[in-house]
């Protein structure tokens, strides 16, 4: 019997996993294109129904998607800031938003559905904001688990703060260019971490 040549698969298949919807929406997320549940859907051989059955919403498939960028930033920021206690969770902050402002998908995001991307990256009851709060604290946390850093304030708060005030400086603009005055931005966080 001859053998049949097997073709390479062009994305998930019908049916595809939650993870794997996901993954598709990160990857349009981050070519600068429009989250489509429907096309994800398509794409994926799901229902819409059923991406919205895992995701709850529009904005809860794109806050997963940015939230599984974002943490990968996060520990590569981490990992390339180095060393340890105040300092290196100052140099770690700085690289992340140096890092998210530059991103041609967060400008493109912000830029086209604005009255989207910065509800859903700065509510409290948001998909993003929360977890990037956990995050924060969890970098904080570890410093403090190390021996590395006393902080000025309970962990919570702190990563609270440290998340709130970028927001205000980085995202509270009129116009769609975005501000990079994180010289100013790091004097701030300096005197919140005590660093």
């Amino acid at each position: 019997m001859p053998e049949v040549e097997s073709r390479p698969r062009r994305g998930p298949a019908p049916g595809a996993s939650r993870d794997e919807v996901l993954e598709v929406a990160r990857k349009h997320w981050l070519e600068c294109r429009r989250i489509d549940v429907q096309a994800i859907a398509a794409e994926c051989g799901v229902g819409r129904a059923t991406v919205y059955r895992w995701f709850g919403s529009r904005e809860g498939l794109i806050g997963e998607a940015m939230m599984g960028v974002f943490e990968a930033r996060v520990a590569d920021a981490r990992a390339a800031a180095g060393g340890r206690g105040g300092r290196a969770l100052l140099d770690t902050f700085g690289l992340i938003y140096r890092g998210l402002v530059a991103a041609p998908h967060i400008r493109y995001f912000i830029e086209n559905e604005r009255a989207v991307a910065l509800p859903l990256m700065t509510s409290s009851r948001g998909p993003v904001h929360p977890r990037i709060v956990e995050l924060v604290q969890q970098l904080i946390d570890a410093e403090v688990e190390r021996g590395h850093y006393e902080p000025p304030a309970d962990t919570a708060t702190l990563a609270y703060v440290l998340v709130r005030t970028t927001e205000a400086l980085v995202f509270n603009y009129e116009t769609d260019d975005i501000p990079k005055d994180f010289d100013r931005l790091r004097e701030v966080h300096a005197a919140l971490l005590g660093a």
